[in-house]
């Protein structure tokens, strides 16, 4: 029902004109999905992201990113902030890689 109304406005814009001369016109879309994302989670994702906001992984991974960053630019000679960073940076991993690892168990008992 609501893809039929959709429908109904969209023609009734389009008669109208209303749609004419808008930016892009004539040019493919350019969409940025991601094929590996589910397609049930694709919307909401996107409208996660114009927001402003990640998910929880990226979030970590982009964190995890940063830190392989400062360990590799060898922080100077700050002993104790690389430790604590290569700490926080092991933590980081096995979250993430456990998360990942019970994805796959449940995907696979399915």
């Amino acid at each position: 029902m609501l893809d039929f109304l959709a429908e109904q406005k969209i023609a009734e814009a389009v008669s109208r004109g209303e749609l004419d001369h808008l930016p892009g016109q004539g040019r493919p879309l350019a969409l940025d999905d991601d094929p590996l994302i589910p397609e049930d989670l694709r919307v909401a994702y996107r409208i996660l992201k114009n927001g402003g906001f990640v998910p929880a992984e990226v979030q970590t991974l982009n964190e995890i990113a940063q830190l392989e960053r400062f360990v590799a630019a060898d922080a100077g000679d700050d002993a104790a902030a690389r430790a604590k960073a290569l700490k926080k940076l092991a933590l980081l991993r096995t979250r993430i890689e456990s998360r990942y690892y019970e994805r796959a168990v449940r995907k696979l008992s399915a």
